[in-house]
């Protein structure tokens, strides 16, 4: 049967008009391409990427870049405005703005990062709920050490983050490590009511000292001080101190300090070990909860 023929018949039956139906065959010539060259885009250049958040953006991409082209090349044959060279210029800016969206965004954000630089290779940075040290920067993301999530310090967890520019235009950015090279780090000791807590207090403050003398040299306040001529931080006291407060099942006694941000799980265990190697020298300091041992003396028959 002639083509002619079988569109006269099908424009008798349904009641579309030649013109319509061409468009409809052209709208499926052109979706079947543009699916074809999709699928073969995919298959042959973005599965073939091994990092995981690089070929995820990739097909995000890919597949936003062709839902704009399908759409302007279908509606070029249903919409005479489409016709218009500056209309179809126009929606193709728009469309591509649109799914270039995040992309454009994260070279602004690598823009922002070189000029007001936040952080640094190296820096201890949180960003949003993720934290972890700078190891490396891209146009697109860059990636850090995962530090602390589901391990109870500030201690690697082993994982890569692979962090998008964007995030710094959404999310709080934390640096550890610039400006002042410390930061400030509380231990709590709770005691019972009857113990001795003003000799707890010295001994407290003494071990704090003990500590941060080791670290805290005149380079490093220095440097704390010099800080302040760059930003608003106003450098105070450096020193360790001990603040007491009353709880309702005891006197709790906090000792702050400075520590470096790398190390601040191994200050708390040095400074535990050493608290408890000192509260042991007196019975008059325990601790809330601690059990009390009775030794009976041995009588004579």
């Amino acid at each position: 049967m002639p083509i002619e023929t079988f569109t006269d018949l099908f424009q008798q039956a349904m009641g579309i008009s030649l013109e319509v139906q061409a468009k409809i065959l052209s709208s499926i010539f052109a979706l079947v391409v543009i699916l074809v060259i999709y699928q073969v885009l995919l298959r042959a250049f973005v599965r073939r990427i091994d990092d995981l958040p690089s070929r995820y953006r990739w097909q995000k991409l890919v597949s936003y870049t062709f839902f704009v082209i399908g759409a302007l090349i279908i509606g070029s044959l249903w919409i005479e405005g489409f016709q218009s060279l500056s209309t179809y210029l126009g929606l193709l800016s728009a469309g591509l703005a649109i799914a270039l969206r995040d992309v454009i965004t994260d070279v602004i954000g690598w823009f922002y990062l070189l000029w007001r630089k936040p952080f640094g290779m190296g820096d201890r940075i949180q960003v949003g709920d993720h934290t972890g040290d700078l190891i490396d920067q891209v146009v697109f993301h860059f990636t850090l050490v995962e530090v602390g999530n589901w391990i109870a310090a500030d201690q690697s967890t082993g994982r890569m983050l692979y962090i998008p520019n964007s995030m710094v235009f959404r999310s709080v950015v934390a640096n550890y490590t610039r400006g002042v090279p410390f930061i400030w780090n509380e231990i709590p000791v709770l005691l019972t009511f009857a113990s001795n807590w003003e000799k707890a207090k010295e001994l407290l403050d003494e071990i704090g000292h003990g500590y941060v003398d080791a670290i805290l040299d005149e380079a490093a306040e220095e440097r704390v001080h010099k800080a302040s001529n760059h930003y608003l931080i106003q450098a105070g006291k450096l020193t360790p101190m001990v603040y007491t407060s009353v709880k309702e099942n005891g006197i709790l006694l906090t000792l702050r300090y400075l520590c470096e941000p790398r190390k601040r799980r191994d200050s708390t265990h040095l400074i535990w070990e050493r608290v408890l190697q000192e509260f042991a020298h007196h019975a008059d300091i325990r601790f809330v909860n601690q059990p009390v041992f009775v030794v009976a003396e041995s009588q004579n028959a």
